[in-house]
């Protein structure tokens, strides 16, 4: 069931502090079938979101988020927990 593979969290308007803790939040409790978290956190408004999220994600600096990826447009970020 995608509902249950892909979660989606919005950060719009959060500062990077308030965001990357709800993020890692939805990380720490991403069950079995999650494969993927996707991160929107805009574009226009600033980059500062954005930018947090891939550095404190990338690099292997979360254990359980293999990759990190660009979604659709540049203000989501694909956090993938497993491979499919």
């Amino acid at each position: 069931m995608l509902s249950e593979a892909v979660i989606t969290i919005d950060v719009h308007g959060m500062t990077v502090e308030k965001a990357l803790n709800a993020i890692h939040k939805k990380v720490d409790a991403a069950g079995g079938s999650v494969y993927e978290i996707r991160v929107i956190h805009g574009f226009h408004g600033g980059t500062r979101i954005r930018s947090a999220v891939r550095d404190e994600f990338s690099y292997g600096r979360e254990p359980k988020v293999r990759r990190v990826l660009q979604g659709d447009n540049e203000g989501i970020t694909r956090l993938i927990i497993r491979e499919l």
